[in-house]
């Protein structure tokens, strides 16, 4: 979950690639995004496991 919600308002995201970028994806309209690790980490409000798709 993050902090402030995307414009479709959907607040969760899968994580669909690590590294120095974070690829995000919205859970709710499917749109993708990538940010830097740093702003990532910053925009995170709370961490919900997965069943390890």
């Amino acid at each position: 979950m993050t902090k402030k919600p995307h414009p479709c308002g959907g607040n969760t995201w899968l994580v669909t690639r690590t590294g120095a970028d974070v690829k995000l994806k919205c859970l709710t309209c499917s749109h993708v995004v990538m940010l830097d690790r740093c702003q990532c980490e910053k925009s995170i409000k709370k961490i919900i496991p997965g069943n390890g798709e």
